[in-house]
């Protein structure tokens, strides 16, 4: 399921880059306004065009295909590197345990 799910993402990555690379931007049409056309410099653009759309669906499913690949990577090996280390900074192994003293080899008042 897994690889079925990265490959669907680098598809819709490639298409999300095409998408938007094929959309006029949107100060495409500033040069014009000045030359005397009828375009709105900073008005509505009109009605949403298809590459819009599209552009908006392809990137929905890319979030979508995100955060699942989050999730099924996100739950992995619990095991840590550091799992023999001692808060004081010394690997468990290393550590010794000294003898308990025991009444008799405390100083006697």
């Amino acid at each position: 399921m897994t690889p079925v799910i990265i490959v669907l993402h680098i598809c819709i990555c490639v298409a999300l880059i095409l998408i938007v690379l094929l959309q006029k931007g949107k100060g495409a049409g500033m040069g014009a306004a000045f030359g005397g056309s009828s375009q709105t410099v900073f008005g509505s653009a009109g009605a949403t065009t298809f590459l819009h759309k599209v552009t908006t669906i392809v990137a929905v499913v890319f979030m979508l295909t995100s955060l699942g690949l989050s999730f099924l990577f996100g739950r992995g090996a619990t095991s840590s590197i550091m799992e023999d280390v001692t808060p004081s900074g010394v690997p468990a192994a290393q550590t010794s345990t000294a003898p308990a003293q025991t009444g008799e080899t405390q100083d006697k008042n």
